[in-house]
């Protein structure tokens, strides 16, 4: 995974030695409702949260996650059924479990404003983490103190071919023979890169999804992703709270940039970057441009 600049500095550059797959180990664990949540947290400052989406994990907000640990108390956490969190099949992974249990994870963080003594954290969030942030902001009352949303899921329509495909079928393709299962879920996220991927980033990405409970929880996850749950969500984007700031890849083809510009029409004072020549995976594609603006936004709301 590619490491960005240091994200506090000027004039750093990244070479192409340096990018690395490296993870953040999550040392902590959290049971909510039966589920196991693994999660870590790291530095000092503000409270900072990473949200991933899907098919993804922690790992994609790894690098960022190290270097934003310099000037932020950064947590990163893997949701139920992603990463390294559980995969029970009998637990459901849906949108609204996922942003209720967030809702809750944060007032175990000490980071629901509500509570006394508690600070509200800035939130990044990307794809599918989108939605479970704002589902826990405009359903679930948790304040925020800002809101940085990357190329995520939050108004209809949403969701690739394949994706539409594997929800309408999976309990067919959860069938498939183990090689066939790994070649369709790398043709899938490779298909989230505008500029293509490194293996060792592909097989990063691709690893959870493999082996016999990660086969199970990959087909799992997309068969329980409903529009409905972002369709609550669009009449409420007017009640957003805290100052949000929305991030494209211009290329992207999973989730493309015409929502990018109705999600900032939809949220009162919310401002737009976009990232040219960057697919859904902003981070790979364009890990120094990602770094850059994350930074320029986080200083100017901290």
């Amino acid at each position: 995974m590619v490491v960005p600049p240091r994200v506090g500095g000027r004039g750093t550059q990244v070479r192409d030695e340096e990018r690395t797959a490296t993870a953040v180990e999550l040392t902590e664990r959290t049971t909510w409702r039966g589920r196991e949540v693994a999660w870590a947290r790291e530095g000092s400052g503000p409270p900072l949260v990473l949200c991933h989406g899907t098919p993804w994990s922690s790992a994609l907000w790894a690098p960022f996650a190290r270097a934003l640990a310099a000037e932020f108390t950064v947590h990163v956490w893997d949701m139920p059924g992603f990463g390294r969190s559980s995969k029970e099949p009998e637990h459901a992974v849906d949108l609204a479990t996922q942003g209720e249990l967030f809702a809750d994870l944060l007032a175990q963080w000490g980071l629901d404003a509500r509570r006394a003594g508690a600070q509200a954290p800035h939130v990044l969030a990307h794809d599918v983490g989108g939605a479970v942030a704002l589902r826990a902001h405009l359903v679930h009352q948790v304040p925020v103190s800002s809101l940085c949303l990357v190329d995520v899921v939050a108004l209809r329509p949403w969701g690739s071919p394949f994706f539409r495909l594997v929800a309408e079928h999976a309990d067919v393709l959860e069938r498939l023979p183990p090689a066939v299962h790994r070649g369709a879920v790398e043709a899938y996220v490779r298909g989230a890169s505008h500029r293509g991927l490194r293996d060792d980033d592909l097989a990063t990405l691709v690893e959870p999804w493999l082996g016999d409970e990660g086969r199970a929880a990959f087909y799992r996850q997309v068969a329980q992703a409903d529009e409905r749950h972002t369709a609550e969500l669009e009449p409420l984007l007017g009640q957003v709270g805290a100052p949000t700031h929305v991030v494209w890849g211009e290329e992207d083809t999973w989730i493309p940039v015409d929502r990018a510009h109705r999600l900032r029409s939809a949220i009162p004072g919310a401002t737009l970057a976009l990232v040219p020549g960057a697919g859904h995976l902003v981070h790979l594609d364009a890990p120094v441009e990602l770094a850059t603006e994350l930074h320029r936004w986080l200083v100017s709301v901290r």
